[in-house]
Order: structure tokens, then sequence, then C-alpha cells
């Protein structure tokens, strides 16, 4: 079965024109279940460029009737497409220099509900680079209702697929990582970035946990 996925967009700098429609869906449907995460979104996400576009589709309503947990990681890894065409990181590169990037880290936080036809999209912000990693943090939200829906927080290495071993990322391509609108978003670091998964009041097991 082909399924089609959401579409990717090379990121501009149009963040702060879909914070106003987000912020104006929020206030005329109130925060929902994850009122925190709207709040966080308005706070955090209000720069961070669009980087990819979708809607809903049959075949990924789950049997609790809402979208699957798969479809959320295939929306976001959309959103790191359209965030490396925005770099030139793109099929032409690739073939050119034989180099390419791996994900390494991903956490996801699912906040609230997508039913079926609901569109949404994924905006991306760049926490931080070196000369071979990126790390980032995708906000992928209702296009309807302009709450957030999940998050996923990203780390990226520059590959030399000859070698199979971490690469620098080319000098002109570190220069578009740096000129790069998602590099530009300022404002608080999201709240649940680096954040360790656990429980915070175990019943059982706990093994050593410190």
């Amino acid at each position: 079965m082909t399924i089609a996925p959401p579409q990717r967009i090379a990121a501009t700098s149009q963040g702060c024109a879909t914070c106003t429609i987000i912020s104006h869906l929020l206030v005329n449907n109130g925060e929902g279940v994850a009122g925190m995460a709207d709040r966080e979104l308005r706070r955090d996400a209000c720069d961070a460029p669009q980087v990819a576009t979708g809607v809903v589709r049959p075949d990924w309503i789950d049997v609790n009737g809402h979208m699957n947990v798969a479809w959320y990681l295939l929306a976001f890894d959309e959103g790191i497409d359209g965030l490396w065409h925005g770099f030139g990181l793109t099929d032409d590169y690739r073939d050119a220099t034989g180099s390419s990037t791996f994900a390494v880290e991903s956490h996801v936080r699912y906040l609230n509900e997508l039913m079926l036809d609901e569109p949404f999209s994924v905006h991306s912000r760049i926490l931080g680079y070196d000369n071979k990693r990126l790390h980032q943090y995708q906000y992928l939200f209702s296009a309807k209702t302009g709450k957030l829906s999940a998050t996923c927080e990203w780390l990226h290495l520059h590959v030399d697929l000859n070698t199979r071993r971490v690469a620098p990322w080319p000098s002109p391509l570190l220069t578009k990582i740096a000129a790069h609108p998602c590099s530009a978003v300022t404002g608080a670091w999201p709240d649940n970035s680096g954040v360790i998964m656990r429980v915070a009041s175990p019943l059982g097991p706990i093994h050593n946990i410190s």
C-alpha cells in the first residue's frame, strides 16, 4: 500500500504569521487537555519556521479513533527533510558529496489528539549545532484548532556514506545552517528539551534510580 506522506516545505521565516493564526485559534477554542502545552507553543514556537504540512488520512487512524503514533513520526521526518532542503541538503547534495545525515536520538511527546481529516503543520527550531552535529526541536500543531499536538526533539549527525562514519559539515553548508531562519529563533529554551523520561514516584520496579 502506498501512503502519501505530509508535504515537506523548505523552511522560511514565516513563523510569526503562523503564530498569529495559532494564537487566534487558541483564544477562540480555549485550551485543551494539554493547556500547558498550548502555553508552551505560544512562548517557544512563535518564530519557528514551518517545515511540513499534512492532513490526517483514514489509513493513519488506529483502534482508538485518532492518528496513530507512527504517523506523527512520519510527519516529523518530513519536517526534517523540509529543514534539510532549506540548507541545501538534498538528493543532489548526497549524490555529489557522498554525505548525508543520520538521526541518533529522538524524543516524542504526544499532547493532543489529531483526528481524521484534521490539517496540521510542523515547525522547527535549531537549539544548537557544532561542526558535526545538529540539535533541533519540532512542534506539530493542528491547523484546525491551533493546539499543540506533539513535539519531537532530535540529534542528527553529518555522515560520510562511504566510510559510514561521522564527518564535519562542509564549510558552505555550515554557513547556511548559521544563517537559516530556524537558527535565528530566540526565546526560552523548550521546557521539555533534554528531559529524562521516568515515573516520578514509581510503585516498581526500581533499580538504583538516582
